[in-house]
This record gives C-alpha cells, structure tokens and sequence, in this order.
C-alpha cells in the first residue's frame, strides 16, 4: 500500500486534472453546439446545408472563400458550392479568382458566350496551374451557364512575367493611339526573364538576377513612362476604344509597374517588401470589381484572404488582401477560411518544379486549430466564429497555429476569420488531360512524370 500523496503534490495533481477536463470541454461542446455538419461536397448537390452562411453573409459586399492549399478536390469543389449558393441566394455575380488579371480576361469573355475550346481557357486563361483540373472547369463551366462575371485577381504571368501585360498595353496602344510605338527594348528585357508557367519560376528569378543594373533601371523607366502615358491620356484613349477596354489596359500597366517592383525588392534582397506588393494589387482589383456595381465571392488561398497580416518565416508580418479588404471595406468584408485533416497536399520544396506535385498531408500537430476541428467532428463541418458558446470560443482562442501549407501560423482564427469549414480528408484534384494538352510544353513535361510515375 502506498503512503498518502503529500498536500503540495496531492494539490497539483486536482489542478492539472481540472485544466484537462476544461481542455476536453470545449471539443465536446463544439461537437454538440458549434459544428454545423455539411451534408455533401458535391456542387451540384441541394444547398441547404449551407444555410448556416447566410447569417454570416449577411448584407457583405465580398465574401472570399479560403483553401489551405492549392489544387485540392475537396477545396475545389466546397469553393465551387459556396460560389453556387452566394449566387443563387444572394445575388453575387461577380467572381475573382487568385489567378492573373490580364489572362482572365479570355475567361471572363468565354463565361458571357464566346467562343474558344474550353480547354485553351482553362490553360491560358488561367496561371499558375490553378485550370489544370476538372473541378476549376466544372465551376468555369457553371458560371458560363448563369453567367457570372470572371476576374483574375492576380498579377499576371504566374507572378513573375511581364509579357501578357505589356503585350496586353502594346496591342491596345495600337488601337488608341496607332502613331505611338513601344519601345521594343521593353518586350527585349523583359523576355529575359519571362516565364511559360510556374514551373519557369526560378528559372525566371536567376534570369532577373543576371540582368546588369543599367537594364533593370531602364526597364523599370520605360515600364512607368508607359503607366504615366495611358493614365494621362484617358480623355482621349476612351474616346477612341471606349471607357471598359481603357480600364483594362490601365489595370494591366498598373500591374506591369507592381511585379516590376516585386522582382527589384527580390534582387535587393528585401523579401519582407516584395511580399506586400501582389496583395496590395490583388486588393486594389477587387475593389475595382465593386465598381461594377456586383457583390463580389473571392477564391484565394487562406493567407490570403485572411483578415489579419500571416507572420511567415523569414520574411515577418504580410498583410494580404484580406487584411487591405477589412481596413477599407470593414463589415462588408467576410472571409470563410478552411483547415484540413488529412491526406495529399501541394508538395512544399524545390522538387515539385521538376513534377513532384503532390506529398503525402502530415496529421495536424496537437494543440493547432486544424486538430481542434478534426477532433469535434468525424466529417465535413462549418463553424459560424461570432455564434460560438463561450467554452468553443476558448477553445479556438487557444489554439497554436493553423497550417497554411507547409507553415503553421500562430494566430487568433477568430481575428482572421468569419467562419471555418474543416475537410477531415483532402486528395489531389483530378488533372484536366484537355486543358494539359493546351498547355506550354514545361507544363505538360512536368504532368506527364507525375501522371506516369
């Protein structure tokens, strides 16, 4: 038989009892009171499992719809069902996608009638590989059907080429003012470095770094003599093309301008810098979205649209386009970010750029929010973050980051987000072989070793 446990000991061992219980409370809570199931991903499924949204919705004018990681079947088509049910149930009919601004345009054409193969649109309309997959062209092709307008939130050229840009301003200087000729100069630099997909990236950075001071300086000049020219001409420009096409190619020379600036902040070294132009640009698209008259669904990777700045490693606080859309839109922003449980994510390290795409997705750690949400519920499930009982609430609270990719950001979901969808199990999307083959040759090398492994 044992002694007595001293009083000190006996103490401690009731207070580390009483801290555990109260831990397991809030997961038993959220199980009962917060989680609202979802019945289904399928985006052509009945909607009424998403009713829960329309409290957080509310009269919103931009509800932005987040992903853990890119290129994911589960994350792709919840995206494609809240799309759905903002526009049937709220009227949204405007749709911005984190993808190049200036390729989107072919989409947006394509969504209203026009013609083309659906698969040159998916690869060409679309960077960074975010058309490659069946589940984007089932969400292209539903917008077509309604139509939803389509815009590319994103800086063009998978974020690192100038060409579709400033191809885009040539051709429509062309038009509005014929006797004006680009210096050609420009296209000469800038293909130095330009990139046929994301698997170019690097190749792209090591061709910015080689150019000699002298030729960025010059490029950076020219970029914006061009921007000041298309700005200062709008009276007669409109005139000549009409006021839609002029907005597009001063978007477009805006844009140019700002991954210009991103690529000297990279060769300066000044990550923390570089990092802050393409949200501030993405913001500034989406708030001329709005001006369209359309209540706006945004579709970007969660750091992005978050309403708070990500501390990433090496690099310190970010504030993405989330955190610019809830400073100057306040309550008409909403975001609905997501965590993950298991399965296959995007491969994090240099090996994906030679066609390793996906790796095996790790358990959430202990204590982390993605393990808060795989424990409350064994499927599909929401949580609405202002409507949380207060045990849920301390619950979240203290959680120890939540995995955006292959990093883990500590911070308070309920400053980040409006409401949380959790996928338990998350696959790789389904590759689109039609859009594959409309695809640069990098791209399709780069599929064919994955498909074939």
């Amino acid at each position: 038989m044992h002694d007595p446990l001293p009083d000190r000991v006996q103490e401690e061992l009731e207070r580390v009892h009483a801290l555990t219980i109260s831990y397991l409370i809030p997961f038993s809570n959220m199980r009962m009171e917060a989680a609202r199931p979802l019945a289904t991903l399928d985006p052509a499924a009945p909607l009424d499992d998403l009713s829960w949204l329309d409290a957080v919705v509310g009269d919103a004018r931009v509800v932005a719809i987040g992903e853990s990681s890119h290129y994911n079947r589960e994350l792709l088509q919840l995206r494609h069902r809240v799309v759905r049910h903002l526009v049937e149930r709220h009227g949204f009919g405007a749709f911005g996608m984190e993808t190049g601004h200036v390729e989107g345009w072919q989409v947006d054409a394509w969504v209203h009638g026009g013609d083309g193969r659906i698969g040159d649109v998916l690869a060409n309309g679309i960077t960074s590989l975010m058309g490659l997959w069946t589940e984007t062209r089932a969400l292209v092709e539903w917008l077509r059907a309604h139509p939803v307008g389509f815009t590319g939130i994103d800086l063009s050229g998978s974020n690192v080429s100038l060409l579709p840009a400033l191809d885009a301003v040539t051709a429509y200087l062309g038009q509005a003012e014929p006797e004006h000729t680009v210096d050609p100069a420009l296209r000469t630099t800038a293909a130095v470095f330009s990139a046929p997909s994301a698997f170019a990236i690097p190749a792209a950075f090591a061709g910015y770094a080689g150019l000699p001071a002298p030729d960025r300086d010059a490029l950076t000049a020219g970029l914006a003599d061009l921007q000041a020219r298309v700005t200062a001409r709008r009276a007669p420009y409109v005139r000549a093309t009409g006021a839609a096409a002029y907005e597009r190619a001063l978007r477009a020379a805006q844009l140019l301008c700002t991954l210009d600036a991103l690529f000297r902040d990279l060769a300066r070294g000044d990550t923390a810098t570089m990092a802050l132009h393409r949200d501030v640009a993405m913001a500034d698209t989406v708030e001329a979205m709005l001006r369209g008259g359309q209540r706006v669904v945004l579709a970007a990777h969660n750091g992005h649209v978050q309403r708070i700045p990500a501390t990433l490693p090496g690099i310190g606080d970010v504030a993405g386009l989330g955190t610019h859309l809830a400073d100057r839109l306040g309550a008409d922003y909403v975001v609905v970010g997501t965590t993950t449980g298991s399965g296959r994510m995007l491969y994090p390290g240099e090996e994906f750029y030679a066609g390793t795409l996906f790796t095996d997705l790790p358990a959430p750690e202990p204590g982390t929010l993605d393990a808060l949400m795989a424990a409350s519920h064994d499927g599909p499930f929401a949580v609405d973050l202002h409507r949380l009982p207060p045990a849920d609430l301390a619950a979240i609270r203290a959680t120890k980051g939540h995995r955006h990719g292959p990093f883990l950001l500590e911070q308070d979901p309920t400053a980040a987000f409006d409401a949380l969808v959790h996928l338990p199990l998350v696959g790789e999307a389904t590759v689109d072989r039609e859009a594959l083959a409309a695809s640069p040759p990098d791209v399709q090398e780069a599929f064919g070793k994955w498909l074939s492994r």
